[in-house]
């Protein structure tokens, strides 16, 4: 968690973060949540991560692909060092409070704010009277995701602050309209370097898996020799690296690599500039390529490995569902309490 940051009063600190169970697992995935997801899990906080096979379904899935997708996303979080006996590691649809607690803020949030959000007005385009009630929806399911265990804390990039804010005022409208304090007013974690990694071809873009070039992005499962090919090939410019960081602000496929070894490396871009400043791409892309494949290729290989025994994955998963819905089952109870709700 970030120095300084102050956790909600009354409120036990807990991280929780999700991430969608889409496939291609890429560079950008392990350096903006799976890494910085291992390095926290020693700080004393209790750590919630989350495959969010509910909000993919919002679009339709091959039930076969997703089934896959969310093994391969628990095998990525296990690799990237998540360990399952420090960290709750699990995937949504195992634990119902998600969806009991999204109906109650449905009822909660207003049409207005789902409206305003970004992702909706994207996703659905202008087809939005044939985009699913669930795309529409899922902020709310989101907000559940969070507060179901009155997580104080997400760690979220820049363009996934505008759900956080909205998990925040359906916390706040129930609070005040029932007269509690029991949800959390969640804080956002935006920290560190590379925190959006950008493609390897256009450095003006974010890396992503639906990217029609392979070779705009690092997969998790990309062996040595192609982590070192792409690297060698990724676009650059001709000028040599600066030695301060004001000298990459319109250089952005050179501010891209260096961010990614500052990243990978646990520097600084001003401590990488200062060892490397004055060189040429030429002399630094085989350092990188040497930190990418001696830092990503042991990810690739376990990954594999975790793939073959898909038995093994759900096991793991069965288990962090169960220590999951232990933290869930009070919070969910006390919320119908709340609400008015009568159960026997």
């Amino acid at each position: 968690m970030t120095e300084g940051v102050q956790t909600p009063s009354a409120f036990t600190p807990r991280v929780f973060s999700g991430i969608q169970p889409s496939g291609n697992l890429h560079l950008g995935n392990y350096l903006g949540a799976l890494k910085r997801f291992a390095d926290s899990q020693n700080s004393g906080v209790q750590s919630i991560y989350c495959m969010v096979d509910m909000h993919a379904i919002t679009v339709w899935q091959d039930p076969a692909d997703l089934r896959q997708a969310t093994r391969e996303l628990a095998a990525g979080f296990i690799a990237s060092g998540v360990d399952p006996d420090k960290s709750i590691l699990f995937n949504q649809s195992q634990v119902s409070a998600h969806a009991e607690l999204a109906w109650i803020f449905n009822c909660v949030a207003r049409m207005g704010w789902m409206k305003r959000m970004t992702q909706w007005k994207d996703k659905a385009g202008k087809n939005q009277e044939n985009a699913s009630l669930g795309l529409f929806a899922y902020p709310a399911l989101m907000a559940a995701d969070i507060l179901t265990y009155h997580a104080t804390h997400v760690p979220v990039g820049e363009d996934q602050k505008q759900h956080l804010e909205l998990t925040r005022d359906i916390a706040i409208k129930f609070n005040n309209d029932f007269g509690v304090d029991f949800f959390p007013i969640t804080e956002p974690v935006i920290e560190g370097t590379a925190t959006r990694v950008m493609s390897l071809r256009d450095g003006s873009k974010k890396m992503s898996k639906s990217d029609p070039s392979d070779a705009s992005r690092i997969n998790l499962t990309d062996d040595a020799d192609t982590i070192a090919k792409k690297i060698r090939k990724a676009k650059t410019d001709p000028e040599a690296l600066p030695s301060e960081a004001k000298g990459l602000e319109e250089r952005p496929e050179a501010r891209n690599l260096v961010n990614i070894y500052a990243a990978l490396n646990d520097q600084s871009v001003a401590e990488v500039l200062a060892d490397v400043g004055g060189r040429q791409f030429s002399e630094f892309k085989p350092m990188l390529a040497d930190l990418a494949v001696a830092k990503l290729s042991p990810i690739s290989g376990k990954m594999a490995r975790l793939m073959n025994d898909p038995g093994e994955i759900d096991r793991i998963l069965a288990h962090g569902a169960g220590r999951a819905r232990e933290i869930a089952a009070p919070i969910l109870e006390k919320t119908y309490e709340i609400v008015g709700m009568v159960r026997g």
